[in-house]
């Protein structure tokens, strides 16, 4: 089946960029470095700006005790006990600019425990352009949340990225085109009234 050209309405429509901090961007990704990845959110961000979409920037840290943090037992710990300082800023190139809104989360997903669904809500935001890294973590749970609480959805698979190709690929592959629709940032931006430059 062809995919239907996208159509957005910017006052309808939001742009939620997941975990693009420093820590995160630190690390390696896959099928896309990170490089790329911030370029085409800080590029789709700035078109969306421009075109007076809702800019909605999340990063991810605990408290500076760090006693809100989740403590589950598991079988793969995470490498480090407490993120170094700094980790959690959200990068440069992304922002935030005046007009953005920045959600802090505690976990995965970037609905629970946060004001993204008042904010959206108020708004009278119908469409979520996702974007971020992690793909399978924190990008797929903002999904997963967001498709239960009745949202439509556009994934922009070339700002997005995990830390191994092969999450990355099985999610835009068997997850998200059953919740949402796949697009590049290019496709987006059309849509908004703007292409990427080259």
């Amino acid at each position: 089946m062809p995919e239907r050209e996208l159509e957005l309405d910017p006052e309808h429509t939001a742009l939620v960029v997941i975990d693009l901090q420093k820590g995160i961007v630190g690390m390696p990704a896959g099928p896309h470095d990170t490089a790329s990845v911030v370029a085409r959110a800080a590029a789709l961000a700035e078109t969306c700006r421009a075109r007076g979409v809702f800019v909605v920037l999340v990063h991810v840290g605990p408290s500076p005790d760090g006693r809100d943090g989740l403590r589950p037992v598991v079988d793969q710990p995470a490498a480090w006990s407490s993120p170094p300082p700094g980790w959690d800023e959200i990068v440069p190139e992304l922002g935030p600019r005046d007009g953005d809104h920045v959600v802090r989360k505690r976990q995965w997903g970037a609905f629970y425990g946060t004001d993204l669904d008042l904010q959206l809500r108020r708004r009278g935001i119908g469409t979520i352009l996702l974007c971020g890294i992690s793909t399978n973590v924190g990008v797929e749970s903002t999904a997963r949340d967001a498709y239960e609480r009745g949202y439509q959805q556009v994934f922009v698979e070339d700002a997005s990225s995990a830390r191994a190709a092969e999450d990355h690929a099985f999610v835009f592959r068997t997850v998200f085109p059953r919740i949402g629709r796949v697009r590049q940032a290019d496709e987006v931006m059309r849509a908004l009234g703007r292409p990427m430059s080259s």
